[in-house]
């Protein structure tokens, strides 16, 4: 029998100990490849009554080789390649000067170029706790499927759940470590401290589906902190409009004033925009809640765990149904990018509305210190950067997502390495987010409008001809007539140089006859605002109904 190197040998010890349960028979047992021998060694002590051969040709694995295996009377050491072929052939031994040797076991690594494209440890070190979490739950389902023994999994839970404790509290090394991975990395430190009992965690897991399960628990995770991060900016949004709720200030399309508003409004339709987000991460929450764990690598496992038993442990709502799926799916990912990509994009509107209002220009609102900063050069600024970051950062996160659909779409089922690149620009947008909801909490707590320069403002640009036509529309003018008439008056106020509701009465009755004093206190800037007292509308009586109705809601939410 021909057994190459694998990754996990209890796997191939279970098959051949129900295959050849007398080991007092001898097998031959070829080791094809190598390299530091150390699989074939474990051959070696499981059947100590078999012969057990090595092949190596690398000269520089060879010597690792040797010193090995040189103690185990029943293996043997064969410095030649394999071929189907008789004869001799070029052998290009790999560079030892571009190879990393640190290995504890003196195994010879892959190139250090490899390693640095390959190896995930620097970034997916933060799915440690999520990693030995699995690991846990893995452990006691091997025990109930008879592949541990109670104490073997007690020994493996208390030294892993020592290890979630220094992981939870920053104190895992990962800077010094050579493994590949957060998984190579957990699974080392527990050979480390028991030896072989360690080497039976991976029975019947693969790496492909313990990552899924992985970043799944730390996306769910990272759900409930960016849901209370969301609901910060909802709390500032809602207090600087109970701070100003009497405030008007111009509403704007085109950028060009169009009609007043409250301000309180401006702030509840930001409010109601964040509440979608919410809605979003609850959604993703509900979609992504399933199990990978014991899909193995692409096909399940032989092994008979309970994975309902798994999921429920884990705290998700079922297992993965199709093992193909769970290891292949990262539509969690893509999902998670989009929410944060509308979010981010809300806030950039937030951040673009209030560099506006901030600017000269405008002078509707100051911003606090700790949120602003001065020139280098021009002593009087007071620079909005915590707005322009928010707004600048928007592309970065937009980019993560875009670069993670085009890295998926062209994937063949099951696992690729491709999927590796999911993780960096996911945990960096996270972090963005995060980031980007804090300082918008922070900016709307420091804000301070200036009621009177905004009270100005909403009165200037002819804003009320709106209400003049619909004035005209109460006397039985048809609008669209009625709108023609007030444009007509708005002519005529720009000739004088003053406002509508400044106009001698004759004036606009010269352009239409039905206007009659009556019409003054139309044009006036409150009863225009609080005419609109329609659903949603911007009227006083509406605003603080829904402002009450949005504090009481957030209340409710903690």
């Amino acid at each position: 029998m021909v057994f190459f190197s694998m990754e996990n040998l209890d796997n191939i010890f279970y098959f051949l100990n129900k295959v050849f349960p007398d080991k007092s028979v001898p097998l031959t047992i070829l080791d094809i490849g190598s390299k530091d021998c150390l699989e074939a060694i474990e051959f070696s002590k499981h059947f100590t009554n078999s012969k057990v051969y090595s092949f190596e040709p690398n000269p520089d694995a060879i010597k690792i080789a040797r010193k090995n295996s040189k103690e185990y009377k029943n293996h043997t050491l064969i410095e030649k390649a394999v071929s189907d072929k008789n004869g001799y052939i070029k052998f290009y031994p790999i560079n030892p000067e571009l190879t990393e040797t640190t290995h504890k076991d003196g195994n010879i690594g892959a190139s250090s170029m490899f390693k640095q494209v390959n190896d995930s440890l620097p970034f997916d070190q933060v799915m440690a706790s999520q990693d030995i979490q699995g690991s846990i739950s893995w452990s006691r389902a091997l025990q109930k499927a008879g592949v541990l023994t109670v104490d073997e999994q007690a020994q493996l839970e208390s030294a892993l759940s020592e290890l979630k404790a220094k992981a939870d509290a920053g104190e895992l090394d990962f800077n010094a470590s050579s493994e590949e991975d957060i998984h190579s990395f957990v699974e080392a430190a527990l050979i480390e401290k028991l030896g072989d009992i360690g080497r039976k965690l991976h029975t019947g897991r693969s790496r492909n589906d313990q990552v899924a399960t992985d970043f799944r628990l730390w996306v769910r995770e990272h759900i409930a902190s960016l849901r209370a991060d969301v609901l910060g900016v909802i709390k500032s949004l809602l207090n600087a409009a109970s701070r100003h709720q009497e405030a008007i200030i111009p509403g704007y399309t085109h950028l060009q004033r169009a009609q007043p508003i409250h301000f309180a409004h401006w702030c509840l339709a930001y409010v109601e925009m964040l509440k979608r987000d919410l809605s979003r991460l609850d959604d993703l929450k509900v979609r992504m809640n399933q199990c990978p764990l014991g899909s193995g690598a692409l096909a399940g496992t032989t092994f008979p765990v309970d994975r309902h038993a798994i999921a429920e442990e884990l705290g998700f709502d079922s297992p993965c149904l199709n093992s193909l799926d769970a290891v292949s799916d990262r539509d969690f990912v893509l999902e998670l990018l989009f929410v944060a990509s509308t979010s981010m994009m809300h806030l950039s509107r937030l951040a673009e509305d209030m560099i506006f209002y901030n600017s000269g220009e405008a002078g509707f609102l100051q911003l606090g210190d700790s949120v602003t900063s001065g020139s280098s050069l021009m002593p009087q600024k007071k620079n909005p950067d915590a707005l322009e970051l928010m707004r600048g950062k928007c592309g970065r996160v937009f980019g993560s997502l875009q670069a993670l659909l085009v890295t998926m779409k062209g994937l063949p089922l099951a696992y690729n390495k491709d999927m590796q690149e999911d993780k960096e620009g996911a945990i960096d947008t996270v972090n963005q987010w995060h980031i980007c909801l804090c300082i918008a909490s922070e900016v709307l707590d420091s804000l301070q409008l200036n009621e009177e320069r905004c009270r100005v403002a909403a009165t200037q640009g002819f804003s009320n001809a709106t209400e003049l036509a619909d004035y005209l529309v109460g006397k039985g003018v048809p609008f669209r007539t009625g709108h023609d008439i007030a444009g007509r008056v708005v002519l005529q106020a720009i000739d004088k140089g003053c406002a509508i509701e400044d106009l001698p009465l004759s004036d606009m009755q010269a352009i239409c006859d039905k206007i009659e004093d009556d019409v003054y206190p139309v044009l006036q800037l409150e009863y225009g605002v609080n005419q609109r007292n329609i659903l949603g509308g911007t009227s006083k009586e509406t605003v603080t109904k829904a402002l009450y109705q949005e504090l009481e809601d957030l209340d409710k939410q903690g």
